[in-house]
């Protein structure tokens, strides 16, 4: 927008009132003011206080919904009094129904559930803070909010104390209840205002409202967070995560959205769940968007086999029954749980769903699945990867995502690319679905470029074919599927997952005719280039080192220059590496590690000339830029490099060619390696092959001798 970019980012931080901001957050306060709060506010106000982010959200937004500092800090004050006068601690309970006692009414902060006393025909609420039960609930208000039949709800309520010499009253009244949701919201304007975004910016936004620093995150990454928020805008998605522990699996389903409930250790009865034949009362999947199980995974987990039974029928049909009647819900269900194993050892002695209970350890339950989280390729949780930024405040993120269930864009990649005709009516529905909750995420209005789509078919594919590839280990009877797609020119593109790249000796070693029959014609194989893998240390001593191109997925692990560059670079006596952009700390030591291991390939009676060409650095930092070459040049000559730098602000393509013959060409330079962890004890510091990596491309080219000279 043009009123966006006519502001620069000093005019809009002159103000002493108004806290330095990037770019992204001044378009979002400019375009979303009054729905959008600073994500690290909540850890603020928080304190103590048991409460989900949504209740503290819901509050922030009412009260420091802005970008002016001393507004915000009002709000703080504001809210940290609210919480302070009205949230209900546990262990203050007594205290609270004394303060109600003598004021006669006071307004309290707690989640509520509601029960029909049948034999009284009256509602019975219960406090889960406060400890009060049995208190009676107009009939209205239970109509007017059903979800406190089932799970409860937060809630600002007023609570009234009148005693009766009549025992069998209860002297608490409930006054009034307002819960901790979004009345209402304008769709039309969140429409609207997402044109002003360019979509790298508008996933960052959503990046940013789920509570994370886009910044940390890759593009692949990102899309690994935005999936969990499918069930939100899909009807009945079925989600599968399982991975290390401390990835935020459940982070989004219980803290998230009012929507979503989160069942902790995984267990649940059917009652509960679906429908209780003694009262008739719907369980959860009747009044929920959501339903996630927590700590699914564990193998001696006990299971209820008439559970799992009509869970299958309603993950495949939307429907379940109570006695001779059929019922239908759209609530998703999403199942998250933590893996003991790495992905290796899984794929050699047994499958991705080994950590499941045995009950569901079945081809005809998994076959329901619609996309596999790979939990393993998440970062585990660390304090820099928070957000300072902002983000939509969770209420009303959340009433956007429940209004989006009632569209579909399951259609909108047909008229540019068309699925492989082997893929299965259930396969077809699990890419549809996950690529249309993409969609309705990313791009709300239904448009985007081919690129875009494609994008977001090839993730959508592939969440659904980690999940029948692993079928396949366990269900020798299902048939093989050739998981890809064709452009308008009839071009084939393969889809694989990322550990099927990473891994490909394991991945189907238990069923080598399943490898064997995807293989088709028009499938791009790994000695080709696309997806290939690197070239092992044992095939560098071999003349024929591949020439071509290869891709690498972003959080591939698996690669290291040792065996991407090293093979090509050995036997060289000078070596020419052009990046501009060797200037922070991580770019100089990747630079090192790769002088270190040319030391090492090289005879140590023998020199090497290696000339880095890059750009300067400008500003305060040019000095610390030169110091570090500096450093790097005193360093390799102990090894017997003599390392030189050429400047040229010119450049911009990256490229390593050497005096034998080898040009290569590098999409990201040496900068391949995504930020670890940052501790000492991180095995990916040590050696490069446990780190993820970047997507990025390389190209092998054997260049004729008169081209070298």
């Amino acid at each position: 927008m043009t009123d966006t970019e006519s502001h620069s980012s000093e005019e809009r931080n002159a103000s002493p009132d108004t806290l330095q901001q990037s770019d992204l957050d001044y378009k979002i306060n400019l375009l979303f003011g009054g729905s959008v709060v600073r994500k690290d506010l909540v850890k603020a106000v928080k304190g103590n206080a048991i409460v989900p982010s949504y209740v503290l959200e819901y509050l922030l937004g009412q009260y420091a919904a802005s970008d002016n500092e001393a507004t915000i800090q009002a709000g703080i004050d504001a809210v940290r009094k609210i919480l302070a006068d009205h949230y209900v601690h546990r262990n203050e309970s007594e205290l609270v129904k004394s303060t109600i006692r003598e004021k006669g009414r006071h307004r309290i902060i707690d989640k509520l559930t509601v029960t029909l006393n049948d034999k009284q025909d009256v509602y019975e609420a219960s406090f889960a803070n406060l400890g009060l039960s049995g208190v009676i609930v107009e009939p209205a208000t239970v109509k007017a909010n059903p979800k406190l039949l089932v799970g409860g709800v937060w809630c600002i309520c007023d609570i009234e104390y009148l005693h009766s010499d009549d025992a069998r009253i209860v002297p608490w009244i409930l006054g009034s209840l307002k819960p901790i949701q979004m009345s209402s919201f304008d769709y039309k304007d969140y429409l609207a205002s997402r044109k002003g975004f360019n979509t790298e910016e508008w996933i960052d936004l959503l990046i940013q409202s789920i509570g994370f620093n886009p910044e940390i995150f890759g593009r692949r990454a990102k899309l690994l967070q935005l999936v969990r928020l499918v069930p939100f805008v899909e009807r009945n998605y079925n989600l599968v995560e399982l991975g290390p522990k401390g990835t935020g699996k459940s982070h989004i389903y219980s803290e998230f959205s009012p929507h979503g409930m989160l069942i902790s250790g995984g267990e649940v009865t059917v009652p509960k769940l679906f429908v209780n034949n003694a009262n008739g009362r719907i369980g959860l999947v009747g009044y929920w968007d959501v339903v996630a199980f927590d700590e699914f995974a564990g193998k001696k987990k006990r299971t209820d086999k008439a559970l799992i039974d009509i869970m299958k029928n309603y993950m495949a049909n939307k429907s379940f029954s109570r006695g001779v009647e059929t019922l239908g819900a759209e609530a998703s269900m999403v199942f998250v749980g933590n893996t003991s194993h790495n992905v290796p050892y899984m794929l050699k002695h047994s499958d991705l769903f080994d950590e499941l209970p045995e009950a569901y350890h079945d081809s005809a339950y998994l076959d329901r699945l619609h996309f596999y989280v790979p939990g393993w390729e998440v970062d585990t949780i660390r304090s820099e990867m928070f957000s300072s930024g902002y983000g939509f405040v969770v209420d009303y993120i959340a009433e956007v995502l429940r209004s989006m269930r009632n569209t579909d864009y399951s259609d909108r990649y047909q008229q540019h690319f068309t699925l492989g005709s082997d893929i299965s009516t259930r396969d077809r529905d699990g890419i549809h679905k996950t690529f249309s909750g993409l969609m309705k995420l990313i791009y709300p209005e239904g448009e985007a470029t081919p690129a875009e789509i494609e994008e977001l078919l090839r993730f959508a594919i592939e969440g659904r074919k980690r999940v029948k590839d692993q079928i396949l280990r366990i269900d020798t009877t299902m048939a093989a599927v050739n998981f890809g797609y064709t452009d308008k020119t009839g071009t084939w593109h393969s889809v694989t997952t990322l550990e099927e790249d990473e891994y490909p000796d394991y991945y189907w070693t238990q069923n080598p005719k399943t490898a064997e029959s995807t293989e088709s014609p028009q499938t791009i194989s790994p000695a080709e280039g696309v997806n290939a893998t690197v070239p092992r240390s044992d095939e560098a001593t071999t003349p024929s080192l591949f020439e071509g191109h290869r891709e690498f997925q972003e959080n591939q692990r698996g690669v290291s220059y040792e065996t991407l560059l090293i093979p090509y670079l050995r036997g060289a006596t000078a070596i020419t590496i052009v990046d501009p952009y060797i200037r922070l700390p991580h770019q100089g030591r990747n630079l090192v590690d790769l002088l270190a291991l040319l030391a090492i390939a090289k005879d140590p009676a023998d020199e090497m000339a290696v000339t880095l060409v890059t750009k300067h650095e400008t500003g305060e930092f040019a000095r610390q830029h030169v110091l570090m070459l500096n450093d790097i040049q005193e360093s390799a000559a102990i090894v017997g490099i003599q390392f030189t730098v050429t400047w040229d602000e010119t450049i911009h393509d990256r490229s390593i060619r050497t005096d034998h013959g080898w040009k290569l060409l590098l999409g990201r330079g040496l900068d391949i390696f995504q930020k670890g962890s940052g501790s000492q004890y991180d095995l990916g510091s040590r050696r490069q092959e446990f780190r993820q990596v970047f997507a990025f491309g390389i190209t092998y080219i054997r260049e004729r001798k008169e081209e070298v000279r």
